[in-house]
């Protein structure tokens, strides 16, 4: 495919690499291997895996196959032997899409053994983004959601043909906080389960991350910065899904070639208007 694919052309074009990755990292989590962290300011951040350096290299070799003018930023470009290969890692122009990729978003988590980790691949434009796919292997799930056609689930065994619409309407009365958003915690209403990831992750303690916002397991989530690969990823998903995402500030979100970092600001996501004005008075109250 040498002509300008669409951000559904790609999505459905690596679908089928995606699947086998999936399956690689649920085969392998068992006996996983863990590389020396990353330079990251905490383990979440700097956990670095096998399957993060074997997926990104998979979905690579893929995009160069099918797609070898895409730009693609994946999490682990420096380390990987073919980011020379690619014609840009940064966010082009309108319609000049970049490909991202957490080839295992909570490589933490996975490494402990936990079902909720991801495989997140999105086609970001110059100002929002156009699909994201969320694969979780070990629960045999995906969500996806193309720029305003809504969010979409289904399972590993079938294709986007059998899934069903997604709308978040009704979820446990549950807050997760992100890295140094913990504050927050004494300023939620009681009414709240209140999980703060560097409080409530153990290796004995499952937790829910962002994704818990797509399957029922949050009402509520606040995180520092939005990452394109990752928590940006899935409050685009949530949005399309029916939530309210917006910055610690109640702000729209700014477009994507207005951010550095490959990160939005602080976002807040809410199942409601009602959740989303207490996360925000939180974040008032706390953080003025």
């Amino acid at each position: 495919m040498t002509s300008t694919p669409t951000p559904q052309q790609i999505i459905e074009t690596l679908f089928p690499y995606l699947k086998i990755a999936a399956a690689y990292a649920k085969q392998i989590q068992a006996d996983i291997v863990a590389h020396p962290d990353k330079e990251a300011d905490s383990k979440f951040g700097a956990a670095l895996s096998d399957a993060d350096l074997s997926i990104q290299t998979l979905i690579e070799v893929a995009l160069l196959g099918h797609f070898p003018q895409i730009r693609f930023y994946g999490e682990e470009y420096e380390k990987s032997y073919n980011t020379k290969y690619f014609r840009s890692i940064e966010l082009g122009d309108q319609d000049d899409y970049l490909v991202t990729l957490d080839p295992i978003d909570g490589t933490q988590f996975y490494l402990d053994g936990y079902t909720n980790y991801q495989i997140i691949l999105g086609v970001l434009n110059a100002d929002e983004y156009e699909a994201v796919i969320a694969i979780t292997p070990a629960q045999n799930t995906y969500f996806y959601a193309l720029r305003g056609q809504g969010c979409w689930q289904g399972t590993l065994d079938g294709g986007f043909a059998d899934c069903h619409p997604l709308k978040i309407e009704a979820a446990k009365p549950a807050i997760f906080l992100g890295l140094k958003m913990t504050a927050l915690a004494t300023a939620l209403p009681a009414e709240y389960q209140v999980i703060a990831v560097e409080t409530g992750y153990s290796k004995a303690q499952a937790i829910p991350n962002v994704n818990g916002m797509l399957n029922g397991e949050l009402s509520g989530a606040v995180i520092r910065v939005g990452k394109f690969i990752d928590g940006a990823a899935l409050a685009f998903l949530a949005q399309e899904a029916g939530c309210i995402v917006t910055t610690h500030r109640g702000e729209p979100l700014p477009p994507l070639s207005a951010c550095s970092n490959y990160e939005r600001p602080g976002l807040a996501i809410a199942i409601n208007s009602t959740v989303h004005q207490h996360l925000l008075a939180a974040i008032e109250t706390v953080f003025g």
